[in-house]
């Protein structure tokens, strides 16, 4: 017994050792580190302590400790608006939809894109495709609101064109079309951007995978099911997890910039939820209660995906 304790100790001092000398060899690495640890930190650990207002009926002008606290109080009120679960609707609607449409066509895109045999053309076609990634919301949604109007809007023109419809179809103003234009609005914009990361990690794949297929017969469209999109399910796995774990943070800007008031009934999300019914009427603290909630639904999302795919599929990003 005595010889097993003695084992165990020594092997602990061996790891403590190693770790000592590998933390001393890596030491500038660490050193480089110490800014990135302290911006996250800042920016993303320290405003936690303002989640403290949800519990509070918060007053600007008056101390932390100063403040009247509510508990639950916020959290009861957010439960019980009606209208708290409309845009709860919208928001999963919008995110599950961008979510399916952002996460296969990259796939697909890279898939297609890594076939093109000619380099200067495969260049040029992922040059093009993720140049509107760096165009701001503002200016994609300026192109789509022009593209879709009545008074000239491209789309109508063809339609009209085309005999498809009679009249313009006044696409801005229809709440049944706003979540199908904001998807098609993500997948033109972030298409390109995202399969960067899948041609990225095609091109870690050994060529001989591919010439011992080619030898066996296998045609192109095989080589990509057996070969190509084997290698890349790692990647695509935990880009899924960390996407669904993002599923309620659809953002605001694309609702903000597309939405009116003949469409609100779609178009208004969480975060604009937070912004008009909190900030904007000084309810800080529900302001800060509603962001809670998105936080915590998300965080529990992604374990869940995470607990899912690592029983299912041994990937996992924890």
């Amino acid at each position: 017994m005595k010889t097993i304790t003695l084992g165990t100790e020594n092997a602990y001092k061996k790891r403590r050792k190693s770790a000592w000398k590998q933390l001393k060899n890596q030491k500038y690495l660490y050193y480089m580190s110490i800014p990135f640890v302290l911006w996250v930190f800042v920016f993303q650990y320290l405003p936690l302590w303002g989640w403290t207002m949800a519990f509070q009926k918060y007053k600007p002008g008056i101390g932390f400790f100063d403040q009247k606290w509510v508990g639950f109080e916020h959290f009861r009120t957010l439960f019980r608006d009606e209208h708290f679960y409309q845009v709860l609707r919208n928001t999963l609607a919008m995110s599950f939809m961008g979510l399916i449409a952002g996460f296969i066509v990259p796939v697909i895109f890279a898939l297609l894109l890594n076939e093109v045999r000619v380099q200067s053309m495969k260049r040029f076609v992922q040059t093009v495709s993720y140049l509107p990634h760096f165009v701001s919301w503002v200016v994609a949604a300026g192109i789509v609101s022009k593209m879709l109007s009545t008074d000239g809007g491209v789309i109508n023109d063809i339609l009209l064109g085309l005999n498809i419809v009679d009249q313009p179809v006044q696409f801005m103003a229809q709440g049944h079309l706003f979540w199908g234009i904001v998807t098609g609005l993500d997948i033109w914009k972030e298409t390109g951007w995202n399969a960067i990361i899948y041609l990225a990690a095609i091109s870690g794949i050994g060529p001989e995978l591919y010439e011992a297929a080619r030898v066996d017969g296998a045609s192109r469209l095989r080589q990509m099911w057996h070969i190509t999109l084997p290698g890349i399910r790692p990647t695509i796995i935990v880009l899924l997890i960390m996407s669904i774990g993002h599923l309620l943070g659809t953002g605001f800007e694309k609702q903000f910039l597309l939405g009116n008031h003949l469409v609100i009934d779609y178009s208004e999300v969480l975060d604009l939820y937070a912004l008009n019914y909190g900030l904007a009427m000084g309810r800080y603290s529900f302001g800060t209660a509603i962001n809670i909630f998105n936080s915590v639904i998300s965080l529990m999302l992604l374990f869940a995906a995470n607990g899912v795919f690592k029983r299912f599929t041994n990937e996992s990003i924890m």
